[in-house]
């Protein structure tokens, strides 16, 4: 598979980064957050709760997997691209062959992103894989395997959307490992210049002597 940086498909919807959007406090797609937050909360709360309501293993999996679809249909076609400016998609091109296209606006347009919407936007998404993370060790160490089966389809749904738009900010000459190795070595290099300067600076500042004391010649 091969990944491109720009749409070969003729596409009848805006043009992507043409949605008008300020960068404020007061969100500005309420339905779009309710909706990026809804479903995928709704189906940790299913998953979670259904022995409370129900006792059947067959009704629970079918909600939980419709819930967990209708939330990654929303947020990698809807949320991404109207909260953070977002979007990754495939198409396949005439010879056959399979392209991954992750987008993000550019300069200007990039800045019209709302600031709280994007905070949710991101929250939500590392959050919830990590959630379905510990509840796949306690699954797994609990031997409840007939529910490993829903945690990974919930973990391979969420990590799909989770990659997908770290690919879109990182860019996708850039693979996720070199991404955080890179922004890892850089914070702890500015946290080493710091402490140097900050030991610099405590040195220049400290006085000769000694209060009381005199220079003996």
């Amino acid at each position: 598979m091969a990944s491109a940086s720009a749409p070969l498909l003729d596409d009848d919807t805006l043009a992507f980064g043409e949605e008008e959007e300020i960068n404020s406090k007061k969100i500005v797609h309420p339905y779009v957050t309710f909706f990026h937050l809804s479903f995928r909360v709704s189906a940790l709360l299913v998953y979670m709760l259904c022995g409370l309501f129900s006792t059947s293993f067959i009704a629970s999996f079918v909600t939980i997997v419709l819930l967990l679809s209708m939330d990654f249909w929303t947020v990698k076609n809807i949320t991404g691209r109207l909260m953070v400016g977002l979007r990754w998609w495939n198409y396949v091109d005439d010879d056959g062959k399979s392209h991954w296209v992750f987008e993000a606006r550019k300069g200007n347009l990039q800045n019209k992103v709302n600031a709280t919407e994007a905070q949710i936007f991101w929250l939500a998404l590392i959050l919830c894989p990590l959630l379905w993370s510990i509840l796949f060790l306690v699954a797994l160490f609990g031997f409840s395997f007939k529910w490993l089966l829903v945690i990974c389809i919930a973990l391979a749904l969420n990590g799909a959307n989770l990659y997908g738009y770290i690919k879109c900010k990182i860019g996708s000459n850039q693979s996720v490992g070199q991404s955080v190795s890179s922004m890892t070595s850089d914070f702890f290099r500015k946290q080493v210049i710091q402490n140097m300067a900050s030991l610099l600076t405590r040195s220049n500042q400290r006085p000769s002597n000694a209060p009381g004391q005199t220079n003996v010649i």
